[in-house]
């Protein structure tokens, strides 16, 4: 690409955060800035100059209809204070046969008050050559002033695909992920149906099959632009009411799938969600970060309007209990996965409670010998306690160093390994919980495996048992 520059709009992405070191003051700023669409817009039209645009559509050329409606709303524009103006066209300085791939040009650039510059401008494309779009998309890039308080749209009016072997698709993605510009409106004049996807990997997509729906077209992609749309997130319990809140919400780019916006769901005192606003030029999947987190994909946001959005994430708590927890010398840990999953979802301390949705999930906590529980419930809107046995202490004492392996004993007479003992300790303390065990010993200096020695015993919840070795 012609032009690579850092991201300068901030409404796409989560808050920022600068960090500035001093030898005299160690401390971490952050830059606020409020999460709206800026006041001031760049709308930059991308016109196709292109041999075909010759073309006879309905009573006269696609060209003259282009020129005429996109002149009509230049010229309507022009009390907007807060919205400037640039036009770029390929495909017209060239014949076609010269097959100029680098055939495109900023004719008019951003300013206040260009409007009738603009107009002339158009009246003078006369279309030629090729249509190398990949290419003036790249260029685009680098039209729009850097402008931390602006958001850049473009407008693209065509009615051919790509001719010079690039790929508009990933131009477009790529500069979207960059934040240069917000998701394109492409207008594709009396083109094939086949083009549809196409030119969706793009951007927004109309299709003008004829000369009133271009002029539609075209105001819906004016209109999208500036009109202030809002949305109301209501988070539904298992009742279906809008009860839950206090969740981060995030409004992620479906495009690119950068996060736009992050949000912590607030109800007022009446319990009615408050109300946001975004930019409907860009379509996006909803994140409520539940955990697991709820995505709603691509709800429908009408631009212009106030939206309320209902989305399900009905939830209940969480909380692992037991008692003389701190016997052991590393914090007990306990980890939570969605039923059937090897993904820990949450990691919790004894005692900790936290918020999951409704649903069923299996637990390990990190005792010795490590408890796995599956398939447990959580239902809405309790307190789901879990309390698992307190540990017992197992001092084992010996006259000489040895190597030795602790056994859990099941019910069904099957052992499992829990525990090494230290090779090179003469007494060792280990917190464990409740059970038969068995301990697998031989000393260092035996010669030979049949001097391994087996002591079974029981561990007790808050009792502590001291087994020596001789």
């Amino acid at each position: 690409m012609s032009r690579v520059r850092p991201a300068f709009r901030k409404i796409l992405g989560t808050i920022g955060v600068i960090m500035v070191f001093t030898l005299s003051c160690p401390f971490v700023y952050g830059q606020e800035y409020e999460q709206k669409p800026p006041d001031k817009t760049r709308i930059l039209f991308l016109l196709d100059g292109s041999g075909s645009m010759l073309a006879e559509w309905g009573p006269t050329l696609k060209i003259n209809v282009a020129k005429r409606f996109l002149a009509q709303f230049v010229d309507s524009l022009r009390t907007d204070s807060d919205l400037e103006l640039a036009l770029r066209v390929y495909g017209h300085q060239y014949h076609r046969k010269h097959q100029r791939c680098d055939d495109s040009k900023l004719e008019v650039p951003f300013g206040k008050d260009n409007h009738t510059q603009l107009i002339q401008k158009l009246n003078q494309v006369n279309p030629q050559g090729t249509t190398p779009l990949a290419y003036s998309l790249e260029q685009a890039a680098g039209d729009f002033p850097e402008d931390e308080n602006a958001r850049n749209i473009i407008i693209i009016i065509t009615d051919g695909i790509e001719s010079c072997d690039g790929d508009p698709c990933q131009v477009s993605l790529e500069l979207q992920k960059q934040n240069i510009f917000l998701r394109p409106f492409i207008i594709g004049i009396g083109m094939e149906k086949s083009f549809d996807e196409q030119f969706g990997c793009m951007g927004q997509y109309f299709d003008a099959e004829n000369i009133t729906g271009f002029r539609s077209a075209l105001k819906k992609s004016i209109d999208q632009t500036l009109e202030k749309t809002t949305v109301s997130i209501e988070l539904l319990d298992h009742q279906n009411n809008p009860t839950i809140s206090d969740v981060n919400i995030t409004f992620v780019n479906d495009f690119t799938g950068n996060a736009a916006y992050d949000f912590i769901h607030y109800l007022d005192r009446n319990g009615n969600p408050d109300s946001v606003e975004i930019d409907a030029v860009v379509s996006y999947d909803i994140k409520v970060n539940t955990l697991p987190p709820v995505i709603e994909v691509d709800p429908e946001i009408i631009p212009g309007q106030h939206n309320v959005i209902k989305i399900k994430c009905p939830q209940g708590t969480l909380q692992v209990n037991q008692r003389n927890h701190s016997e052991y010398k590393k914090d007990v840990k306990v980890l939570v996965y969605k039923q059937g999953s090897d993904q820990i979802l949450k990691s919790l301390n004894i005692e900790e409670a936290h918020d999951f949705l409704i649903g069923r999930y299996d637990i390990r906590i990190t005792t010795l010998p490590m408890i796995e529980l599956e398939d447990i419930p959580i239902n809405p809107r309790e307190l789901n306690a879990l309390d698992i046995p307190a540990p017992g202490i197992l001092n084992i004492k010996s006259s000489f160093t040895g190597i030795g392996s602790l056994y859990l004993l099941r019910d069904n007479g099957a052992s499992e390994w829990v525990y090494n003992l230290p090779d090179n300790q003469l007494e060792t303390s280990i917190t464990i919980q409740p059970g038969n065990y068995k301990l697998v010993f031989r000393s260092k200096n035996a010669l030979g495996s049949k001097f391994s020695k087996i002591k079974t015993f029981t561990i007790q919840s808050g009792r502590t048992i001291d087994l020596v070795l001789n």
